[in-house]
């Protein structure tokens, strides 16, 4: 070899145990992946560690061994370990297609591919049919040697069209990431049946892996933030579904008095409950962003029912030039909920919430602000459970945030930030 084919050699070896390094890494410290993904990487690049390891120790001591015993061991492991992606490939396939791999004629099919290479592999110390041992301990490629290739150039043709065939069943991510990982290897081992590129099938496989691994954990990223979602709206509808009893005890005890003494207000007092029913029933089953307006409408709904059973002990305060954006539901109405039950105090006079919103460049705020007698935010009870679901909600729905701002007697200010690339019209 030159000094060029030395260095080449070199970089591509190091590139592959670099990130191979890397995939190990990623596969213990990201959250996201599920069990059985994360054992299998971890199988699957410590393998192709193992194999870029032995090829480099082969490539260091191969000119200055004169054991000829430890360069087939060498070579052994390096063949061994240079084989093993393919049959991983197809248990991986298998599984997420959700079927049993024992026992899966799929993998029967491949196991016993793989099984052939291994008898021809141990029989090269035996035979000069796919190798021929020079007197300077190198290995020149036999007449078979095409043979001796063919059962992994087999096992990736199935994985390519079991791929293909999978294309309903798998998402379009993982499709895309067992494609990665397939082509590159299936185009490369052919033409390593007429030209030695052992160092092309090393990067390949491994730049395959990643992009596989990448792209696997993305999809699995994305299925964990649903999730998250699914969850956050779940708890949502359970939010809804154990609406305040008393709060609900009160209003009707309000109606039935009402009734007598004011009928006109009485009816009035039930069109806003009940459109604040009909309303939390309705984001309960939004599962998506709702329009700004209609969480405000809501909000007033909620509002005029307090409102007519406090009479002037609560006033609120409207400025909301900017409306037009949206937001997940159960997002304000809450808020608003939470300043009225924890700022009312019939011995501090009127409580008054504002309930603002600001539009700049790059974001729109909501402010929602009381002159009560606050809390602590960092208490952990129900409250503070609603609170911290609408700041999940917000984060995963939206990309916004939330922060709260209070003190006791003080009153409390809650500001909802949502990023203006994630603001769409109603």
């Amino acid at each position: 070899m030159n000094v060029f084919e030395v260095s080449f050699y070199y970089f591509i070896i190091g590139a592959a145990m670099l990130l191979t390094i890397m995939g190990l890494w990623f596969t213990f410290i990201m959250p996201c992946m599920d069990r059985w993904s994360r054992h299998f990487f971890f199988v699957y690049f410590s393998v192709l560690l193992l194999c870029s390891f032995t090829s480099l120790i082969d490539f260091l001591i191969a000119p200055y061994s004169n054991s000829k015993t430890l360069l087939d061991i060498l070579s052994f492991i390096e063949s061994i370990t240079l084989s093993m992606p393919a049959p991983l490939l197809t248990i991986y396939l298998i599984h997420c297609r959700k079927e049993k791999i024992l026992g899966n004629r799929v993998f029967n099919l491949v196991l016993s591919l793989w099984f052939v290479y291994l008898i021809m592999l141990s029989s090269i110390p035996f035979t000069s049919c796919f190798y021929l041992s020079l007197p300077d301990r190198q290995y020149v490629r036999g007449p078979w040697f095409p043979l001796f290739v063919m059962p992994l150039i087999l096992i990736m043709l199935v994985n390519l069209i079991m791929t293909i065939n999978s294309h309903k069943v798998l998402s379009r991510r993982y499709y895309i990431g067992f494609l990665t990982a397939i082509i590159p290897l299936t185009i490369t081992l052919p033409i390593h049946t007429f030209i030695e590129v052992t160092p092309l099938i090393d990067i390949s496989i491994v730049l395959s892996a990643i992009s596989m691994f990448g792209l696997i954990l993305s999809d699995q990223t994305q299925e964990q933030l649903a999730q998250q979602q699914q969850i956050a709206n779940q708890r949502a509808s359970i939010m809804v579904l154990q609406m305040r009893p008393h709060f609900i005890y009160n209003t009707l005890m309000s109606i039935y008095s009402l009734c007598n003494q004011d009928p006109q207000k009485a009816r009035q007092f039930t069109m806003d409950f009940t459109n604040y029913l009909r309303k939390n029933f309705n984001a309960v089953a939004s599962d998506s962003t709702i329009p700004f307006s209609a969480e405000l409408e809501h909000t007033r709904a909620y509002l005029a029912v307090e409102q007519a059973q406090h009479d002037e002990m609560l006033v609120v305060d409207y400025d909301t030039p900017f409306i037009n954006f949206r937001l997940p539901p159960l997002t304000l109405q809450p808020i608003v909920e939470n300043a009225v039950k924890h700022g009312m105090d019939p011995y501090a006079g009127p409580l008054h919430v504002s309930i603002r919103t600001l539009h700049s460049d790059n974001a729109v705020q909501i402010i929602v602000e009381d002159d009560g007698s606050g809390f602590d935010p960092n208490d952990v009870n129900a409250t503070h459970t609603t609170l911290e679901n609408i700041r999940q909600r917000l984060e995963i729905m939206c990309k916004g945030s939330m922060s709260i701002e209070s003190h006791d007697k003080k009153g409390t200010i809650v500001t909802i930030t949502i990023p203006s690339s994630h603001l769409s019209s109603e």
